[in-house]
């Protein structure tokens, strides 16, 4: 009689293991990974012609007037062009290399051009963060993962204004100065100053970058000098850049900021910036974050696992340490600078490099080509879908706008001067030129004093009778929810001649 044969059953773990086993080996695969580049590039471009931000923010107006103006006058303008109020005041086009390329989008593809525009910095940001990340890390996955989170976090909840210059070029910054780090090699340090030399003259916050590179200083500095007392701490780790020429660098960066236009009057923007109290109440996005989104959320996570990546190290990186603090301490004090925040964390997470037996092979610049030719192939299937063309962007703007009540002005020929809402100022030096505005985005040409006049004229409290602009004006366009626009229908001063669903105008009598 034989005996019976004994049967083996799979257990769960063994089941998952046997799936993992198999999984692995396919997503090292070179067009696995080249797919989910595209793939996720192309959910970033997607997301970017649904939400059409390039159309519906409320600065991008003002940009694009001033981007026509440089190219008309050959010139840079250095007082407050576009503004009745503001006319005499100092103002320095601090982002014209951003508002000049805005202008040439615009005057070659029309409206489309400034929802591609706008598309194209997103699709930079997304890119640079890949970029970065992949070369600090060496794996794939793990540069794909952090590239989708950081977008998720902050790169949908801002306008695609100069401000994605500065999140691709810091990526550039912190992937220069991680490797030279981890290297020992200042060489590479080399490129700073005219990296340098462009941002400065696409967007003002080049100064968070300056403030990167001489935060790398100070470190360097402050640990040779508590090595030589012998007072430096055993769990830091040594610098490794030559400190003099890392000055030289740090030195040759700052200097390279004051080539352009405005030269060293960018600083006095920055500390006029630094100043300003009003607009943090009137300005939504500069506000502290408010953690009543996910995203919010994310961004923390992001914080939180780059506070451990610094400290899990066998020696802690002094320099990271203190710009993990400093991003922090910047982007949770306002929400419009969370990308700070979100690139330096994925930079810091990224910089594990893995065993050289585990890194992926790089994209080489032909299959990064075939990348972007899928994307660009994919996103023009999908812009009809999504309404990314004439008929929609013009739509939308309708729908955000005073188009229609401009429309009307203009039919009518109504007499100024204007007296506008704060929101819509950029948009009306575009759409509505003949009448230079009262206010528009462009805080820093108005200044507190200025700023705080007509945000409580614009709520329509009893001092609205002493705002002096609208005293004088003879035509003022509100949205129908501003106080003001509820105040002057019971000013005998004033009569309304038009209303829509968004606008209201007055005249005064």
């Amino acid at each position: 009689m034989s005996e019976p044969t004994a049967t083996t059953e799979t257990t769960e773990p063994q089941r998952r293991s046997s799936f993992l086993d198999e999984l692995l080996p396919l997503a090292r695969l070179r067009w696995v990974q080249l797919a989910a580049l595209s793939a996720l590039l192309v959910v970033v471009g997607a997301a970017a012609f649904q939400l059409k931000f390039s159309v519906i923010d409320l600065d991008v107006w003002w940009h694009l007037k001033v981007g026509d103006w440089i190219i008309q006058h050959s010139a840079f303008p250095h007082t407050g062009i576009l503004s009745r109020s503001a006319a005499d005041h100092k103002w320095s086009a601090y982002s014209w290399g951003y508002e000049v390329l805005l202008s040439r989008f615009y005057a070659w593809f029309g409206l489309i051009g400034i929802g591609l525009y706008g598309t194209l910095l997103t699709l930079m940001v997304a890119f640079s963060l890949y970029r970065m990340t992949r070369r600090l890390s060496g794996i794939f996955w793990a540069s794909w993962v952090l590239t989708a989170l950081c977008c998720y976090s902050f790169l949908f909840l801002m306008m695609p204004r100069p401000v994605f210059f500065s999140a691709a070029l810091l990526c550039v910054v912190l992937t220069l100065i991680l490797q030279a780090q981890r290297s020992g090699d200042i060489r590479k340090l080399y490129w700073l100053p005219p990296i340098f030399l462009l941002w400065a003259n696409l967007h003002i916050q080049f100064i968070y970058g300056l403030a990167v590179v001489g935060l790398l200083l100070v470190t360097n500095l402050a640990q040779r000098v508590t090595a030589r007392i012998g007072t430096a701490p055993g769990y830091l780790s040594e610098p490794q850049l030559p400190a003099g020429r890392l000055a030289a660098v740090a030195g040759a960066s700052a200097l390279a900021t004051l080539i352009g236009p405005y030269s060293y009057h960018l600083y006095e923007v920055i500390f006029a910036y630094s100043r300003s109290q009003i607009i943090y109440s009137m300005i939504k996005e500069l506000q502290p974050l408010s953690f009543r989104g996910y995203e919010n959320f994310v961004e923390l996570l992001l914080a939180g696992t780059a506070f451990l990546a610094v400290g899990w190290a066998k020696k802690v990186d002094l320099f990271k340490l203190g710009l993990m603090v400093m991003v922090s301490v910047v982007a949770f004090r306002t929400m419009r600078d969370s990308w700070f925040l979100c690139v330096a964390a994925a930079a810091c997470i990224a910089d594990f490099p893995a065993e050289a037996a585990e890194r992926d092979r790089r994209e080489s610049p032909l299959e990064l080509a075939g990348v972007f030719a899928v994307v660009a192939v994919a996103l023009l299937l999908l812009a009809p879908g999504m309404e990314f063309n004439i008929r929609g962007l013009d739509r939308t703007i309708t729908g955000m706008f005073p188009v229609n009540a401009v429309n009307f002005i203009h039919q009518n020929r109504v007499p100024g001067p204007l007296y506008n809402d704060f929101d819509w100022g950029g948009f009306l030096t575009w759409y509505m030129p003949e009448y230079p505005v009262v206010i528009d985005g462009r805080t820093d040409v108005y200044g507190d004093q200025l700023d705080q006049l007509f945000f409580d004229t614009q709520n329509g409290g009893p001092s609205y009778k002493q705002d002096p602009y609208l005293n004088d004006a003879g035509l003022v366009l509100l949205h129908r929810t501003d106080g003001l626009a509820a105040t002057l229908q019971l000013d005998p001063h004033f009569r309304k001649v038009y209303e829509d669903q968004i606008a209201v105008v007055f005249v005064r009598q």
